[in-house]
Order: C-alpha cells, then sequence, then structure tokens
C-alpha cells in the first residue's frame, strides 16, 4: 500500500473514532471514552509522521526534477497531445502547478522537465 492509501485509511479510522467518542460522551461512558481518546493520540501522531514521510518523498522527487539538464513551459497544443510528447521525448517528467510536486518546485505553468531540451 502506498502512502496515500495508507494516509487515507488513517484518516477513516481516525474519523470513525471521533464519531464513537461523541457517541460515548452522549451517553456518559467513561470507559469508551478513555480508550478513544487513546486511540484518538495515537491516530493523529500515526497521520502526522506519515504526512512527514509524504512531505519528504515529494521534497525527494522535487530535488531528482530540478537537477534535470532543461525544462520549459508546455504550449497548449503540447498539453492537448500529452502522449505524442512523451513519446517524442524520453525521460520527459510533466509537472502541473497544482500537484504537491508542483507546489513543491514552485512551477506557475505546466512545464516539463528532461535530460535533454525538447
Amino acid at each position: 500500500m502506498n502512502l496515500k492509501q495508507e494516509l487515507q485509511q488513517l484518516n477513516n479510522k481516525l474519523d470513525k473514532t471521533r464519531r464513537k467518542f461523541v457517541a460515548a460522551e452522549k451517553r456518559f461512558d467513561q470507559e469508551v471514552i478513555a480508550q478513544s481518546r487513546l486511540e484518538i493520540a495515537a491516530l493523529t501522531k500515526q497521520i502526522e509522521s506519515m504526512k512527514g514521510a509524504q512531505a519528504n518523498q515529494v521534497s525527494g522527487k522535487g530535488a531528482k526534477i530540478k537537477a534535470m539538464a532543461f525544462s520549459r513551459p508546455l504550449t497548449k497544443k503540447e498539453q492537448a497531445d500529452m502522449g505524442k510528447l512523451k513519446k517524442s521525448v524520453r525521460g520527459i517528467v510533466v509537472v502541473h502547478p497544482l500537484t504537491a510536486l508542483g507546489r513543491e518546485i514552485g512551477v506557475d505553468e505546466v512545464t516539463g522537465f528532461a535530460p535533454k531540451p525538447f
């Protein structure tokens, strides 16, 4: 399972535990309240560590891409026919500004990174 799926699974567990906690508070069930607090703390800690790992992974990818020899913004025509572009340019990596990787690198428009000029 990749980091994104594991993070989603942990968030779902946290949401369920929070719902149990609210229901237990309404019933004044002290045992379940105490257990839920511990679970919420543990899940929150796991989620934070996963987010840190995910940030490290994205920054590592960003560093590799920035180290590529050539980059330039892609034209609308190139963006429309991405398959053709990827076949013609070996090793191209396309980065969109709204993705986590795009925000990490700091691109303002769809940009292609490649080992050789294209």
